[in-house]
This record gives C-alpha cells, structure tokens and sequence, in this order.
C-alpha cells in the first residue's frame, strides 16, 4: 500500500530513516513526520534508486487513491439510486453496468452486486478468505475490514459486530451477511435518512458514509451535515 500524499526525496541511498542525517535531523528537531512516514520515505527513494518504482508512476497512482477512486464514488451510486426510481432498478438487476455508467470500473470493481437495505432487511459485506473489496466505489479497504476479528465475528455475530460499530438495529430486522470474494464484491444501497425529500443528488451523497456501504455503519442524518 502507498502511503498518502508521502513528500519525494533525492535519489540517495538509505536503508532506514535513521540513516539519512537529513532525517535523522528533521526527526530530532520536531519534524511533523512520524516515525512511519520517515521510514516510508526512506523506503520510497531506496525503491527509485534501484529502478523498482518509477516515481512517475507512483505519481499517477497516488493522485488516482486521491481523487479518482474512494468513497465519494460509492457516494454517488446511491445517491443516484435514492432519487431515480429507473437507476435504482438497474442497479438492483445489472450493478455493474449501472456502476460503469457512471464512469467508475476497473480492477477489483469488474462483478458487482448491489445489496438494497430496507426496513426490514440490513446488509453487511465482509471477506473471509482475505480483503475483497470494490476499489473502484470504495477505495482502499479500511484496516478493520481486514482484521482477522472482523473477518471472523460479522459471520458468527453480525449483531454484536454492528453493536460495536454503533449500529442498533430492531430485533426483528434480518442481518444478511454477504461474503466477498476475488469474482464478487458487494456495495450496500443503505436506507435513505429521513428528512430528505426534496435534496439534490449531490446533497444526499454527503449523507453516505464509507461504512454505510460496507453495512458496518448507517448514514449521516440530515442535522448531521448542517
């Protein structure tokens, strides 16, 4: 994984942030960097050095996890799904053709299936086996879905596990957990707030949290946002 927005250094040779003075020195005098980030940076310019990463490339990768894929993508699916009935259809019977239509396909995001939340019915995605997870509407996995506890408890006790998250669902609501896999990754359709008629797509789409798409947490509620 590469780290966010990491600052570029020369071309010099380290093999740890101790070992560079420059680092060492911006350690010592209260370097905003933590001790991660150092290490991260020392790493990235021993990678360039020896022409395993083209930093131009790590450029456009970066700038892609930045601002082209991430949970703003998502956001928008189902926000469109929240106010166009025909959307919402397709979404529900060909997720990945109505995902592609709004311009976010790629790797990881290839078979999609949309999962609607109702009154009755609450969705959670976890994977087993590993980390599945729709890149392309989601972005990078959070490290909790990849915790072998997460992995483990949302298929034993998706209650308790929605419990720890916040998340109090009604008795009688059904949890469906949905396990992702390397040919299927799943996107959570959660349940429109209350308080919203009459918003605009781009209004409802600041209400859809990461988690609310993952089924591990719920949306923001109108007061939330104002």
């Amino acid at each position: 994984m590469v780290a966010k927005s990491v600052p570029r250094l020369n071309n010099q040779r380290m093999s740890l942030a101790g070992d560079d003075p420059r680092l060492a020195a911006d350690h010592e005098h209260g370097s905003e960097l933590s001790e991660t980030q150092l290490r991260v940076r020392a790493l990235e310019s021993i990678l360039v050095e020896k022409g395993y990463v083209d930093p131009a490339a790590l450029d456009v990768l970066i700038e892609t996890y930045e601002t082209k894929v991430g949970p703003h993508n998502g956001a928008r699916v189902v926000a469109k799904a929240w106010t166009d009935p025909d959307f919402r259809q397709w979404l529900l019977t060909d997720s990945g053709a109505a995902i592609a239509s709004l311009g976010y396909t790629g790797r990881q995001g290839e078979n999609m299936v949309a999962l609607e939340n109702t009154s009755s019915v609450h969705n959670l995605v976890v994977c087993t086996l590993c980390s599945c997870y729709p890149v392309p509407v989601l972005g990078l996995p959070p490290v909790w879905y990849k915790s072998a506890p997460y992995r483990s408890r949302a298929v034993a006790d998706p209650r308790g596990v929605l419990h720890d998250f916040g998340v109090e669902l009604p008795p009688d609501t059904e949890i469906r957990v949905w396990d992702s896999t390397a040919e299927v990754r799943y996107l959570v359709v959660p349940t429109r707030p209350v308080g919203t008629d009459g918003w605009r797509e781009e209004q409802l789409a600041g209400l859809v949290t990461r988690d609310s798409m993952i089924g591990a947490g719920l949306p923001k509620r109108p007061q939330d946002v104002r």
